[in-house]
């Protein structure tokens, strides 16, 4: 949870002087111009409620909206892709979002960032659910979108953030590696302080050196005081090394500067449970939080229901040990 950036070409508004009448050829050129704009017309009344229900989660129902279309653009397309991808479909998801390229490409049309990182995510999907033959590949078709996506734009925090955790999770033959994810941590340090911050305490944070993650994450306040993301990112970390009066205190704060903002009720009692403490509030934050609305952006609700499950073992004594190495 990448960069090609392709500029827009188009003819001259006049004829060079003396050029005469259009060739033949230049006819057929202008045709397909044509052709191609009204492809990529704007998109029409079905695409904004197929995105309607997209953003209410309703994958379904946006599928079931788009795929009657007689004349898909990018824009449908990729929306199809997405759709797919959140239901559990990397390989339809990649399938659409590989003809959305190829469509926007063949049209000399700037393609959106966005597409590079589904596109990435879709074929790092594939990759972690695919046999060892070729995981590499798709695994490496995911890096490359991802690295498209950071070249366009740095700032970008979905797509700077996906590709570090490919870094991180990815071994080298894959194009992983910790030395690219602390060069990439440095570059957007220097566009995103703030975000910076956040991927240097998770470098520190791999290292167990949680001294170092608490203060690059308190920097990460500094740099983005109104941000109550960021806060929250730090009460979860207090409330995982045993400081729950911190931690506490800052899931409060987080609440009322972003009190619509249900991730961070999830995280709190995600939080809970994983420190087996505060199981009552815990039950009641999370059956809160199921009744939704959700979107794309929040916790799945299967995540919700699996914490509740969690929860229910652990007042029940029926919950698994972690296994151990070698076992």
């Amino acid at each position: 949870m990448s960069l090609l950036a392709l500029a827009a070409r188009g003819e001259p508004a006049l004829p060079p002087r003396g050029a005469g009448l259009r060739p033949a050829s230049d006819c057929h050129s202008l045709l397909a111009l044509l052709f191609a704009s009204c492809l990529l017309a704007a998109p029409g009344p079905e695409f904004e409620r197929a995105r309607e229900f997209y953003q209410r989660t309703e994958y379904q129902a946006s599928l079931n909206v788009l795929h009657p279309l007689a004349n898909k653009g990018p824009a449908e397309i990729q929306l199809l892709g997405q759709d797919y991808f959140m239901l559990g479909e990397p390989k339809k998801a990649t399938d659409e979002f590989d003809k959305a390229l190829a469509l926007l490409e063949g049209s000399k049309t700037p393609i959106k960032q966005d597409l590079y990182v589904w596109l990435g995510r879709a074929y790092g999907r594939r990759a972690e659910t695919s046999g060892l033959l070729s995981a590499p590949e798709l695994a490496t078709r995911s890096r490359k979108y991802f690295e498209t996506a950071v070249q366009m734009d740095i700032l970008n925090k979905e797509a700077s953030g996906d590709l570090f955790d490919y870094y991180m999770g990815a071994p080298g033959f894959m194009g992983g590696g910790l030395s690219k994810a602390q060069e990439l941590a440095a570059k957007v340090l220097a566009a995103d302080p703030a975000e910076g911050q956040h991927l240097f305490a998770l470098l520190s944070e791999h290292d167990k050196d949680y001294a170092a993650v608490e203060q690059h994450l308190r920097q990460a306040i500094q740099f983005e005081p109104k941000q109550a993301s960021r806060v929250m990112e730090l009460a979860r970390f207090l409330g995982q090394r045993g400081r729950a009066k911190e931690g506490d205190a800052l899931f409060d704060q987080a609440q009322r500067m972003a009190p619509q903002d249900r991730r961070i009720a999830f995280t709190r009692a995600q939080t809970y449970i994983e420190e087996k403490r505060n199981p009552n509030e815990a039950r009641m934050l999370l059956e809160n939080y199921l009744r939704g609305p959700f979107t794309p952006d929040d916790p799945p609700k299967q995540r919700a229901l699996d914490l509740l499950a969690k929860l229910v073992s652990q007042k029940t004594g029926t919950e698994k040990p972690p296994r151990q190495a070698g076992h």
